[in-house]
């Protein structure tokens, strides 16, 4: 006799938006600040554009742009709104937490509102987070977003690392919901997140308020960090699948974090994803850092390559070491 599957609370992706900033700077612009070319980029990276915050433009305003896209795209006003998760770190200010200045322009007076920093993984360690508060009943619809404006802190004499980063926001509204315990019920199936302090110096900032009291520049190794991208990366989406029972021909579309196109396709060949699932907008956004995987996700959305009822799996990489995987049915 066949069994009802018992009832589970969900973590349901209600929407999705995401914001950029208005100037684009191509790679012929980029020549001409840094000792480069078009080809050079292209060739080591995939990226032929990326988006270049101006000074009224910051990780704040870009966040509340996304979120006020989140929750239109979700048909919800901001008062449905209880927790606001924010992955960054370009922070606007070192204190309070740039959550919380979205969460006073959207105008919410409940509820509470944090940053999460663990780099370009910060979205997947963020929607976790919010997983986890939906599932313990502590909050019930939830915006996490990811903004970023990596231009600040970037040294613009270092063609290594200058020419990878872009600025931008995304965001995704999650709303409880109780649902058959079934892998075809929408909504976030499993998460997993892994650090490794040992590898901090491979991709970290050179300033911070408690050490050189300044905000420092980024400074990365990239080969040490493509040769661990690659394996911490596959290991942890296998993981995952494997948690959920789901096979790499099971995923419909692969929304990884947009750090080098030679990752991310080395990475589902690794598991065995079709390179023609794998959303892919590095090219004209550059890496977003936290921003990137709900920007990408957006991006597919709207162009109607995701759709409702589509198993997506995430993952990311970033400073720290940290990574992670996401499994949802949108």
């Amino acid at each position: 006799m066949n069994q009802t599957p018992t009832a589970v609370r969900r973590s349901v992706i209600a929407g999705c938006g995401s914001a950029l900033p208005q100037r684009v700077m191509t790679n012929a612009d980029m020549s001409k600040v840094v000792d480069t070319t078009d080809e050079w980029i292209v060739e080591r990276t995939g990226i032929h554009a990326r988006h270049i915050a101006n000074d009224s433009e910051t990780t704040r305003t870009l966040g509340v742009e996304a979120a006020r896209r989140a929750l239109d795209h979700a048909g919800l006003t901001p008062d449905a709104v209880d927790l606001i998760i924010l992955a960054t770190s370009t922070p606007d200010q070192t204190f309070p937490a740039t959550a919380t200045l979205v969460q006073a322009d959207l105008g919410i007076t409940r509820g509470a509102a944090f940053d999460v920093q663990a780099v370009c993984s910060g979205f997947v360690y963020a929607m976790s987070v919010a997983d986890a508060m939906i599932k313990s009943g502590q909050a019930e619809c939830v915006l996490v977003i990811g903004s970023e404006t990596f231009s600040r802190i970037l040294d613009w004499t270092d063609r290594g690392t200058c020419v990878l980063f872009g600025d931008g926001a995304g965001a995704m509204v999650l709303k409880a919901e109780t649902l058959p315990d079934s892998q075809e019920s929408p909504g976030i199936l499993v998460t997993r997140i892994r650090s490794d302090g040992r590898y901090h110096d491979k991709l970290y900032v050179d300033g911070g308020p408690s050490t050189t009291r300044t905000v420092g520049h980024l400074r990365m190794e990239g080969r040490e960090v493509f040769k661990h991208a690659v394996v911490n990366i596959a290991t942890i989406m296998d993981e995952a699948m494997k948690a959920a029972n789901v096979a790499p021909k099971d995923v419909d579309w692969f929304v990884p974090h947009q750090a080098n196109r030679r990752i991310l396709e080395g990475t589902a060949r690794k598991l065995g994803i079709r390179e023609d699932r794998i959303v892919m907008t590095l090219d004209r956004h550059g890496n977003t850092s936290a921003a990137s995987i709900p920007l990408a996700f957006d991006v597919a959305v709207r162009d109607g390559r995701i759709k409702r009822g589509d198993l997506v799996l995430f993952e990311a990489m970033g400073g720290g070491f940290t990574w992670g995987a996401i499994l949802a049915r949108f």
